[in-house]
């Protein structure tokens, strides 16, 4: 079997190419690198089951012939972060709706068996129902989270017309080794662990988070790759939402407290009902567990960003005057 993954030198994406070489697929991992990393699959270098082509999805007709032949496309290529999105609204539609419609063509004209969809968690904005159901009313906050929408909308549309087996996984708050450090917004968990002696925490820390360890993550698609369900979107996350006033405990140090950001859930919390009963998918790890993970790689967030009150005053002015429709803290 030959499986295609875009965004394969991600953070998700390069775990994911793991996955499938051990399964003894040959794989394909597409990443324009304009996020992803090539150090990512080092380890696969020279591997006779896993070949890299660094390619921009969104180019018309650019995946055509690496897609040919193949029996599975995840798509998880794309940009994500809330401030960059909000100054760059079109860098952000080229490359998470129409990078996203470029590959369902290739997929279609291919003829794949499967094709599985990285959809964001974001897209139900701040909840009414906790946990969130599929069913939840989709209210993106920002362009960012407007983008997977459109993507996953997509993605089931070219199931329904053109018979495109797809399915759209909806991603909560995934972490793990190799998850991005560094760039406007990085991951909390790297924020966290670079700041290991004094954590800042945006708002007071009670707001709550589905986080959700990658290699769990992986198996979500696998399962999704291996069904025969098309046409349908999953939730992905543990359901067990845990504050980051818990997190910064686990991870260790003293904390700080600044002003939350505008229009920002106070909580986020899968319900993850219905891919335990269709796909037959569960989480196996503990925020303790992958915190531990994460500990035992400190050395892989030295680049991480240290944030201060005042760095992240200015990394999310923006945010506040868009979305808050106000001046950020300290402007």
């Amino acid at each position: 079997m030959k499986a295609v993954v875009t965004g394969g030198a991600g953070f998700i994406g390069s775990h994911l190419v793991d996955r499938l070489v051990s399964e003894g697929l040959d794989v394909v991992a597409v990443d324009d690198l304009s996020t992803g990393r090539l150090e990512n699959l080092a380890r696969l270098r020279g591997h006779p089951r896993a070949r890299f082509v660094q390619l921009d999805v969104a180019e018309g007709g650019a995946l055509a012939s690496i897609v040919d032949g193949a029996d599975w496309v995840f798509h998880l290529a794309g940009l994500a972060d809330i401030v960059p999105s909000i100054e760059r609204p079109l860098s952000y539609h080229r490359a998470d709706v129409d990078g996203t419609v470029a590959a369902l063509e290739a997929a279609r004209l291919a003829r794949v068996r499967r094709f599985v969809y990285a959809a964001s968690s974001s897209c139900y904005g701040i909840p009414d129902q906790y946990p969130t159901p599929e069913s939840a009313p989709l209210r993106p906050e920002y362009p960012y989270a407007l983008t997977k929408l459109l993507g996953e909308q997509y993605a089931i549309h070219w199931a329904r017309v053109y018979g495109l087996p797809v399915v759209s996984l909806r991603l909560f708050n995934v972490y793990g080794p190799r998850s991005r450090t560094s760039g406007a917004y990085g991951a909390v968990f790297g924020v966290f662990l670079a700041q290991k002696i004094h954590v800042t925490v945006v708002g007071d820390g009670t707001q709550s988070r589905d986080f959700t360890f990658v290699s769990d993550v992986v198996e979500a698609f696998v399962a999704a790759a291996r069904s025969d369900v098309s046409g349908e979107a999953f939730n992905v996350g543990t359901g067990q939402p845990v504050t980051v006033n818990r997190l910064a405990e686990l991870i260790g140090g003293a904390v700080e407290y600044i002003p939350k950001r505008p229009r920002e859930p106070e909580r986020t919390q899968a319900d993850i009902g219905r891919i335990r009963s269709v796909l037959g998918w569960t989480p196996k790890v503990t925020i303790e567990e992958g915190v531990m993970v994460l500990l035992q790689h400190m050395d892989a967030w030295r680049d991480a960003p240290v944030w201060t009150p005042e760095s992240i005053a200015a990394a999310t002015r923006e945010w506040f005057h868009f979305l808050g429709k106000a001046e950020a803290p300290g402007r």
